[in-house]
């Protein structure tokens, strides 16, 4: 997905909350906002807004020396979403369409997300919201179909305790899954800490991407993960920036999300709050 003008304000927004959320000094805070704001002068015009977020958040960490600046937040999400996971499988259990419902569930928890605003909606509300909203992209069904006849799934996460309800779905699925997280912190996205600390290890192997971006840049990843990632009949994408990096990276890859951003429901093509199961695109170059 390409930068739209919406992206800048968004971009500065998440550099100094970053840099808040480090403790920095107001000097240190200043810095970060003036380093910020020369870097979006001289953005390069094929750059995706995570090709951005990733190097308005090292800029963080370089200035600041802080490098999780939001282990509190992934570590109080992550405890939420436990304190949730067994009303999540009693929903699921009793369920008319068990796998539908725990798609919904996964995408309910992508509500979890500090990219995009500074604390944590209703997560019992947002279950209850999604399990009753119609997809405003659904393509489902041939996620389905896709899941019959593959043999295994590639997981790409998204965010810390959005793990919990991620761990539902997966504990659904009846193909192993390998459930790939960040390579080092960025944003509240998910690394393997966070992964163990949902019981993903109980249901999935782990590994990560090889990066400290967000989303999925794969320019950026591991030579291990992309032989995951070009060998896999089948993989799931969760969240805005795996949307924003791989909505046209072919037929293989599903999109579920929660579309929150103004910029990406102009850009996928649906309201502001709909959910979307989406088959990714093939590039046409």
């Amino acid at each position: 997905m390409k930068i739209y003008l919406d992206c800048y304000p968004c971009f500065m927004r998440q550099a100094l909350s970053a840099a808040r959320r480090s403790n920095a000094s107001e000097e240190q805070q200043y810095l970060v906002m003036k380093q910020a704001l020369s870097y979006l002068r001289d953005i390069p015009p094929n750059a995706t807004p995570p090709d951005i977020a990733y190097r308005i958040h090292e800029l963080v960490r370089e200035i600041v020396a802080v490098n999780d600046p939001y282990q509190n937040a992934k570590e109080t999400s992550t405890k939420m979403a436990l304190e949730l996971y067994p009303r999540l499988k009693e929903i699921v259990r009793e369920s008319d369409d068990p796998l539908d419902t725990a798609i919904r569930i996964s995408i309910a928890g992508n509500i979890i997300d500090f990219g995009f605003k500074e604390d944590i909606d209703d997560l019992w509300l947002t279950v209850q919201d999604v399990l009753n909203k119609p997809y405003a992209i659904d393509h489902s069904n041939e996620l389905y179909h896709k899941l019959e006849h593959s043999e295994e799934l590639l997981f790409l996460a998204d965010n810390a305790g959005e793990t919990v309800f991620d761990r539902v779905l997966i504990e659904e699925l009846s193909i192993p899954v390998t459930y790939v997280v960040k390579g080092g912190p960025i944003l509240n996205d998910a690394t393997l800490e966070d992964a163990l600390a949902a019981g993903i290890d109980n249901s999935a192997s782990i590994i990560n991407n090889g990066s400290q971006a967000p989303g999925t840049i794969i320019s950026l990843c591991s030579d291990d993960f992309i032989h995951h990632y070009q060998n896999s009949s089948l993989i799931i994408a969760k969240g805005q920036a795996n949307y924003e990096t791989l909505s046209e990276a072919g037929e293989n890859i599903f999109c579920l999300l929660q579309v929150k951003c103004p910029v990406i429901a102009t850009d996928i093509g649906v309201p502001t709050g709909s959910i979307v199961v989406r088959q990714s695109k093939k590039l046409i170059e």
